[in-house]
């Protein structure tokens, strides 16, 4: 790598990126803002018969029929009864928009990727190729997901109904 590589990989890694953290159990998470279309208050769940286990089933957004992925469910972490503070982020992941269901959403925040290091080798309930990075925040650590990996292809193919 020439010099001027290296001073433009260094600036990239101080380019500063913004995540929307949630919680889900006690663990703070976080995907790319750029992912997150919107969050929305928990609504009516039209449930769909003979799905996956984690999709909990479709809302109505706008005339649009979004698919819904509990994301404890999907990270094998316990259920527990959806309350005042749950929402759903809708995120466009592999091209397809999806309602993640998240326990609550925390913040905005800003990263660069100095900030995000790689993951330990380590078993978590969250499937290790989803998790892009520990990031390091002053309020403590995030779970940063790549979004196109929370799904593997025929999980995504499935939930469009192919």
């Amino acid at each position: 790598m020439n010099m001027q590589n290296k001073d433009t990989a260094k600036k990239e890694d101080l380019v500063k990126r913004q995540y929307v953290t949630f919680l889900i159990g006690d663990e703070n998470f976080g995907i790319d803002v750029a992912r997150a279309q919107e969050v929305l208050n928990l609504t009516t769940i039209t449930k769909v018969p003979n799905t996956m286990k984690f999709m909990k089933g479709v809302i109505d957004l706008r005339s649009r029929i979004i698919p819904l992925i509990d994301m404890r469910i999907k990270f094998n972490i316990e259920e527990r009864p959806y309350d005042k503070n749950t929402v759903i982020i809708i995120a466009r992941i592999k091209g397809v928009l999806l309602g993640l269901i998240v326990d609550s959403v925390l913040d905005v925040i800003s990263m660069t990727l100095e900030d995000i290091q790689d993951t330990p080798h380590f078993t978590s309930e969250v499937g290790r190729d989803a998790v892009a990075g520990i990031g390091r925040t002053p309020k403590g650590l995030v779970i940063v997901l790549d979004a196109d990996r929370l799904f593997t292809d025929d999980e995504i193919n499935t939930i469009q109904g192919k």
